[in-house]
This record gives C-alpha cells, sequence and structure tokens, in this order.
C-alpha cells in the first residue's frame, strides 16, 4: 500500500508557484541539473514533518524558507507545504481514511500547522506521526551529506538515531513527558510544602488558641453544671429552713402578744390597788428590764447587719485577691491603649526629626519609660479597686466593734435590770399572802414572755442568716446568667447526682453548711479560671477552620502529588525497560542486517554493531619506581551511564579494520549499507534519499539499485539523484528544472511510457 500520496509546495525558497507531486509508485526519482532546486523537495518533507531546525533545512531565519523574490517573480509572504498520507488502516490515529498535514510559515516567522483543515499546535502533529515512527530528522530523510553522519556520530547520538530506526521514538516521547510531569510533580510539591511552611506558625498560633478556647468551653460547662447545682442545694435548703423557721416563729410570736396583753392587764391591776412601795419598784424594775431588753435586741440586729456586710465583703476581697494573684494578664481599654500609642509616635516622630544622637537617646529613653508606667498603671487598676474595697471593710469592721461595745454595755444595763427586778420579785413572794397575787401573775407573765423573746431572738438570728444567704443567693443567680447565660435561671431543672445516685430535698436541706461554702469557694475558684481562659471566640474558630482546612488540602495535595511522583518514576522505568529490551533485540536484527548488505555490497568482509558503555576518565594515585607518589590519570566504564553504540568493520581482502581507516566510497557504502539494514528491520512507510549515490561507482551503483528495490518491497522511496542506475529502477521520474525567473519547475513521466516512447 503507498502510504505517501500527494506533496504539494508553495511559495517555499525556490518553489514560487504552486507544484504538485504524486507519488503512485513504489520508487519516485527526482532529478535535475545542479542549482534547480531538486533538494529543497526534501527539505519540503522535513519542513511539513515539523522540523525546527532552520539550519538543517539550510537557512538563517524563518524568511529565508519563503521565495526571495526576482526580477521577474516577486517576493512571496508566506511559504506552505502539504504532505497526504493514506490511513485506511488507521496507522495513524485519526479517523479519516486521508491524513492531510499543512505547514505555513509567514514573514514574521509565524508558523501554522494543521491537521486535515484544523488549526493544531506543533505537538499534535508530532503525536500522530510519531505513532507510525515518522518525524523531520529520522532515518528516514537522508539528506545530501548526512548519509555519512551516522558513521562520524557519537556512540550516545549513533544509539538516539538506531532507537529512531526501531520505532522506539514514542517511548522516547513518552518518556520525556514524563520526565517533565515528573519535574513539574516535583515543583508543584515543593511549592505545596512552601506553602505548608508558610502557614505552619499562623496554624500553631491558632492551635494554641483553640486548644485555649476548647478548656474555656469545657469549664464553662463544668461550671454551668456545677453552679447549677449549687444554687439547686442553696435554694431548696434556704426555702425549707425559711419555711420551718417561720412556722416555729408563728407559735411564740402569738404568744407573746398575748404575753404582752396580760401583762398590761396586770400592771393595771397593780396600779388599781392601793399604793404600796414594792409594787411602785416592781413596776420601775419591769419597766427598766423592758427597755433594757429592747436596747439589747436593737443592738443585736445592727450587729447582725454588719457582720453580714463583713461576711461580704471578706469573700469578695478574698475571691478579687485569688484573682489577681492568677491572673497573668490584664485588659486594658482601648481609649487607654490609643493614648499611649499617640504618645510613642510623637515622641518617634520628634526623634526621627532630629540627627543628634543625644536627643535619639533621650526619646528612646522617654519612650520606655512612658511604657514602664503605662504598664505600672495598669497593673495597679485592680490592686486600687482592692484596696477600695478593704477600706470599706475597714470602715465597717469599726463600726462592728462600736456596735460590739454598746452591745456589751446593753448586756451590763439588762444584767442590773434583771438583778433589780429579780430582787423585787423575791422579796414579793417571800411576803406567802393573798394580796401579793397580782404581783405573782407579773412575775410569771415577765418570766414567759422572757422566755418568747429568746426563743423568736434566736429564730429572728437564724431567719436573719437565711436573709443574708437569699441575698448571697440572688447575687449569684444574677452573676450566673451574667457569665453562662439565661440558662442558667433554670437551676432548678437540674437533678444533684453525688455518688451515682440523685440527691433528694431531705439531704441538701440536713447537709453541714461548712460543706456549701467548700462549693461556694470551688465556685469562685472556677470562675476565675475561666476568667483567665477567656470565652469562645467565634472569628478565632472561623479562623482555625478554614486555616486547618487549607493545611489538610495541602497535605492531600502532597500526598496526591507524591503518589504522582511515584507512579510516573515507576512508569518511567517501565518505559526504561521497554526502551532496554526492545533495543536490545533490534540491534541485534539491525546488526545482522547490516552484516548482510556490508557484504552485498563489498563482495566480502563483515560488519557488526557492539554496545559500549562510555568511559570516564578517573585519576587514581600510584607508587612510580622510586616509590613516590603520583597522579595517573585512566579511563574506565561508567557502568551507570546507558550504553552507546560502536560501529565495527573489516574489509574483504584488506587489513583495514575500524571507521577511521575508510575511504570516502567506502564510507560511503557503508553508511548505506547501515541505513538500509535500519530501514529494512523496522520499515518506515516512506524514505527520502538526497543523493546518497553520489559517490558511487558503475558497478557500486548496481548493487545500490539491487537494494533500493529490495527496500521498496516495504517502504516507498523517493530518490533524488543524478545517477542513471538509480533512475532506471523508479516506477516514475520528476524533473526539476529552473529558468532565467529562477523558479522551479517539475515535470513528470512514468519511466514505462518513457520507455514506449524511446522504442
Amino acid at each position: 500500500m503507498m502510504h505517501l500520496k500527494h506533496l504539494s509546495i508553495s511559495g517555499f525558497k525556490s518553489f514560487a508557484k504552486k507544484s504538485e507531486l504524486e507519488f503512485s509508485s513504489p520508487i519516485t526519482a527526482i532529478v535535475g541539473p545542479n542549482g534547480s532546486g531538486k533538494s529543497n523537495v526534501a527539505e519540503a518533507f522535513r519542513f511539513v514533518l515539523g522540523e525546527q531546525s532552520i539550519k538543517s533545512m539550510r537557512g538563517k531565519r524563518g524568511e529565508d524558507l519563503i521565495w526571495g523574490g526576482t526580477d521577474q517573480v516577486a517576493r512571496g509572504n508566506r511559504a506552505s507545504v502539504t504532505v497526504t498520507l493514506a490511513n485506511g488502516e488507521r496507522t495513524f490515529p485519526v479517523d479519516f481514511d486521508e491524513v492531510i498535514i499543512e505547514r505555513t510559515v509567514h514573514r514574521d516567522g509565524q508558523n501554522e500547522y494543521s491537521i486535515n483543515g484544523s488549526k493544531v499546535r506543533l505537538k499534535d502533529v508530532q503525536e500522530v506521526l510519531a505513532a507510525a515512527n515518522i518525524g523531520p530528522t529520522g532515518h528516514h530523510i537522508i539528506s545530501q551529506g548526512e548519509a555519512d553522519r551516522i558513521l562520524t556520530a557519537g556512540q550516545r547520538e549513533r544509539r538516539e538515531m538506531i532507537e529512531d530506526a526501531l520505532g522506539l521514538k514514542v517511548y522516547q516521547f513518552k518518556k520525556g513527558e514524563a520526565e517533565k510531569k515528573l519535574k513539574k510533580t516535583k515543583e508543584n510539591i515543593e511549592r505545596v510544602a512552601s506553602l505548608r511552611r508558610e502557614v505552619a506558625p499562623h496554624l500553631k498560633f491558632l492551635e494554641k488558641q483553640v486548644k485555649k478556647i476548647e478548656r474555656s468551653v469545657e469549664l464553662r460547662e463544668q461550671l454551668t453544671q456545677f453552679y447549677a447545682e449549687y444554687l439547686r442545694r442553696e435554694d431548696v435548703y434556704i426555702a425549707h429552713h425559711h419555711d420551718r423557721l417561720t412556722a416555729e416563729r408563728k407559735e411564740p410570736a402569738k404568744l407573746l402578744e398575748q404575753l404582752k396583753e396580760q401583762l398590761i392587764a396586770a400592771k393595771d391591776t397593780l396600779a388599781k390597788a392601793e399604793k404600796d412601795e414594792k409594787r411602785e419598784a416592781l413596776v420601775a424594775a419591769e419597766n427598766a428590764l423592758s427597755t433594757a431588753r429592747a436596747s439589747k435586741s436593737d443592738l443585736v440586729r445592727q450587729a447582725g447587719q454588719l457582720e453580714g456586710q463583713i461576711d461580704f465583703l471578706v469573700r469578695r476581697i478574698e475571691a478579687e485577691k485569688v484573682r489577681n494573684k492568677q491572673q497573668s494578664e490584664h485588659p486594658i481599654p482601648y481609649k487607654d491603649v490609643a493614648e499611649i500609642s499617640s504618645r510613642i509616635e510623637r515622641e518617634v516622630e520628634k526623634a526621627l526629626k532630629s540627627d543628634d544622637a543625644t536627643t535619639l537617646k533621650r526619646s528612646l529613653s522617654d519612650i520606655v519609660h512612658t511604657i514602664k508606667k503605662f504598664l505600672a498603671r495598669a497593673t495597679e487598676q485592680d490592686i486600687h479597686t482592692t484596696a477600695e474595697e478593704e477600706r470599706e471593710l475597714e470602715k465597717l469592721q469599726t463600726e462592728k466593734k462600736k456596735t460590739d461595745e454598746q452591745l456589751t454595755k446593753a448586756e451590763e444595763t439588762e444584767k442590773e435590770a434583771q438583778q433589780k427586778y429579780d430582787a423585787v420579785r423575791e422579796a414579793i413572794e417571800a411576803e406567802a399572802s393573798e394580796s401579793r397575787a397580782a404581783e405573782r401573775e407579773v412575775f410569771r407573765i415577765v418570766s414567759e414572755e422572757r422566755e418568747c423573746e429568746s426563743t423568736l431572738a434566736r429564730i429572728d438570728n437564724e431567719l436573719q442568716g437565711l436573709e443574708r444567704d437569699r441575698n448571697e443567693f440572688k447575687r449569684e443567680l444574677q452573676e450566673a446568667v451574667a457569665l453562662i447565660g439565661r440558662g442558667a435561671a433554670e437551676y432548678f431543672k437540674v437533678a444533684v447526682v453525688a455518688d451515682g445516685a440523685e440527691v433528694g430535698p431531705e439531704t441538701m436541706v440536713s447537709e453541714d453548711r461548712e460543706q456549701q461554702r467548700g462549693r461556694r469557694r470551688e465556685l469562685e475558684r472556677m470562675k476565675v479560671r475561666l476568667e483567665e481562659l477567656g470565652g469562645a471566640n467565634d472569628d478565632v474558630l472561623k479562623e482555625y477552620k478554614d486555616v486547618k482546612e487549607r493545611d489538610e488540602f495541602l497535605v492531600r495535595e502532597i500526598t496526591d502529588l507524591e503518589e504522582s511522583v511515584a507512579k510516573l518514576e515507576a512508569l518511567i522505568k517501565e518505559l526504561n525497560d521497554q526502551l532496554n529490551e526492545q533495543f536490545t533485540s533490534g540491534i541485534d536484527k539491525i546488526a545482522s542486517e547490516f552484516n548482510r548488505f556490508f557484504v552485498l555490497m563489498f563482495g566480502g568482509g563483515s560488519a557488526d554493531l557492539l554496545r559500549v558503555k562510555p568511559k570516564v576518565k578517573k585519576k587514581t594515585e600510584q607508587e612510580d619506581e622510586l616509590g613516590e607518589t603520583v597522579e595517573v590519570e585512566t579511563e574506565e566504564e561508567d557502568e551507570e551511564a546507558q550504553e552507546g553504540i560502536e560501529i565495527d568493520v573489516k574489509l574483504p581482502n584488506k587489513r583495514v579494520r575500524g571507521l577511521d581507516m575508510l575511504s570516502g566510497g567506502e564510507r560511503a557504502l557503508t553508511s548505506i549499507a547501515l541505513i538500509f539494514a535500519m530501514s529494512q528491520v523496522n520499515p518506515p512507510l516512506f524514505v527520502i534519499l538526497d543523493e546518497t549515490d553520489a559517490a558511487l561507482d558503475e558497478a557500486n551503483s548496481r548493487r545500490y539499485g539491487d537494494m533500493i528495490e529490495a527496500l521498496a518491497k516495504n517502504s516507498q522511496l523517493i530518490l533524488i539523484t543524478h545517477n542513471r542506475e538509480t533512475m532506471s529502477r523508479a516506477g516514475i521520474l520528476y524533473g526539476v528544472t529552473m529558468a532565467g525567473d529562477g523558479v522551479s519547475k517539475l515535470l513528470s513521466v512514468k519511466l514505462e511510457d518513457a520507455v514506449a516512447v524511446a522504442k
């Protein structure tokens, strides 16, 4: 099957006008005099297949490929070459029966590519052609003077040529793409890792803040439960005992009222009776005793109130001292911070305006002094607040002391009044006569009244203590609502649990008050710790969540990229293994064909391709005959380097071995034998040979022609030649001529038709 169908050249080099070449024969020859432009056909093939080296197309700039113009024909603004390839067997990865590739270059150096009329990239063209082992500089395009290149090339370059001939270019292409992706992926890993390093300090700071917030939330939850249990216990206790004491007070209070009425009636009875010194003394003593008791009762109540205020202040001062002792940070109002900032800015501006070192030092000293003074004042604010409360406590304690002194005097006065009253009573009772019945009644009433007052005093004292506890309870409830929210007011819904069992009201009301006071102290410590930690900050939590998600995303990115690196490295290793495996088997086949063609060309001899490791120079130290250490430079094989290819030839009937000893003609025959051997092992779709037979004599030309015909069984051949023997093997001849206008023109003829005309 003819894979190469058509070539169209327009404005390319000497082909100023559009020229068409049809390739319907296995061998097509292009002939013409020197300078007619026939080699431009080979370069047109290179151009359309994606060649990027202008030098390899005998130019310096892109515009050198465009028709330059003559006196008769104006220069062109663009050059285009189109090649049509058959794709009936889907040799190319394009779903068309024909693949039409076009390349256009403009005067500004801009290149355009298209496949079947659709604009594409150079990469797309290369991928399509690589599927069929076609490229602009492959072994299938041998331009004038390049036949000898495979002999003069180095070991590594020669290996690349042979890999290209074996169709391993697709592996090289995939390997190159994989290596580019690997490099890019590693760069991405470093970039992502750099982003993680940048965000790490901020994330670490936010983690500390979030842990602090989490501890605050946990402590708040504990405080909420603890507060609820404390308030529930306190409420139940106060309510129960208040109801109990209120009920206990009703009977003695009612009895006291009755006794007072009875006492008034008894006194009236005594007043109506005839005067008696003892009776008058009794009334006076009773009045004095009542007055003393009333005065003492007022002082006891006043002392109780002062004691409650003192107890409240003592607990508050102690809590404040604990808070100041534990609290390492003192909140400062923004107004104060703004003020100190303005002062420092003024000092700095003042210092910057002066070039005097003394003034600068003094300004810096003033700034430091200002900051220290500001911090000291901010720290002293809490201390000042505590000092005011301590002064108030001292004042209350002084008042309590005076009240206690007055209470002591009142107790002494009451005692004296009681003694006088008892003396009068004993004197009257000593007279056991009926006339003293009224006095004895007064004695009884006063005695019972005293017992009732004592009972009521005890109950009132307990109620007064409960009232203080109730006020403290209300204050705690308000503080709880302010601290943990309105839910604190629903403490009565919380079940109190101790030792895994629910605590009932009976246990709460009978509990020793010292245990509740211990809970109160623990409550204050928890509030201080919560105040130190601060409350939950939604902005910090949101920022932490965002930064954490960003970091986790980067971690996933690095993981994915590292997996990609591992896959790419595995792919590159696999491609290298496939390359080495196919290269090893392919080089043996080429070597066999090379030897066959070499023997055919030279009528004997031998040729072989050797795989060799490149050598590197190393310096080693050795001892000379005199025992002195000297450096010796040696060459050793580089075991890690890729193998290169060395050519070993032996001519028949000559003691000539190696490429350097070959003559020009012998080198030409050797290079042709190797090129044909490569083409025979992995036949390309087409081969373009540009005057590779120029150095052959008549006998070798016939051998060359025989090899061409053998080669044409597997590949289309386009031969640019002067050799008549070579021309005779072609099915179609294209003649290239150039008239005075400098434009190359084509003339085609089928060799069969030409022979028939000649006959």
